[in-house]
């Protein structure tokens, strides 16, 4: 494979994952990384491929022992360019390495962030329409509000990418909205 698409690299998450929200949480991912690749001049689709596949093998292989690590092999065996497989390991913290290039670092600062929006558009009448960076901040210092989101790695996110919190969660919602109805939120 040269130059992977968006539409093989969704149809390997589908191939190995069933979850609807591990595939929502891919779509959110996908949308906001997308965002950062318009914003700072990369290559989208291959922000997009990386994004979509930054968890394929989560449900595998659901513990940090394993993720993403175990998975890495199946996207090399599928043919993805070592671009991408070195994108879908550095977002994990636990694995220590290096996000060297902007691809890494905007699917490191979206991952965490774009389930967070996730949650609190879920929690709204209005979704995402209307959400505010303050409310988000308020929720984050919530420890039960989607308690399973590290904090730590938003705001880490956010400095590594090198924007103000306010303007990632802005783009963050601002990439989600047209996305909406995809992720089961109203508008």
């Amino acid at each position: 494979m040269s130059e992977p698409t968006r539409q093989q690299a969704w149809e390997t998450l589908t191939r190995y994952t069933k979850s609807e929200s591990l595939l929502r949480h891919a779509l959110a991912v996908e949308a906001s990384t997308a965002a950062y690749a318009r914003k700072l001049g990369g290559d989208e689709e291959l922000w997009r491929v990386s994004a979509l596949l930054h968890d394929f093998d989560y449900e595998m292989h659901p513990t940090l022992d394993k993720h993403p690590q175990d998975g890495a092999p199946i996207l090399r065996e599928e043919g993805y360019p070592d671009e991408v497989i070195d994108t879908v390991l550095s977002h994990a913290e636990h694995l220590g390495l290096p996000r060297d290039t902007p691809l890494k670092k905007a699917l490191f600062a979206c991952d965490e962030l774009s389930g967070f929006v996730h949650a609190c558009a879920l929690v709204r009448p209005t979704g995402l329409e209307g959400l505010e960076p303050k409310s988000v901040r308020k929720k984050l210092k919530q420890p039960s509000f989607a308690a399973g989101v590290h904090r730590e790695d938003v705001y880490k996110g956010a400095e590594e990418l090198g924007v103000d919190l306010d303007d990632h969660i802005r783009t963050v919602v601002e990439a989600l909205q047209p996305i909406a109805a995809e992720l089961g939120l109203p508008g």
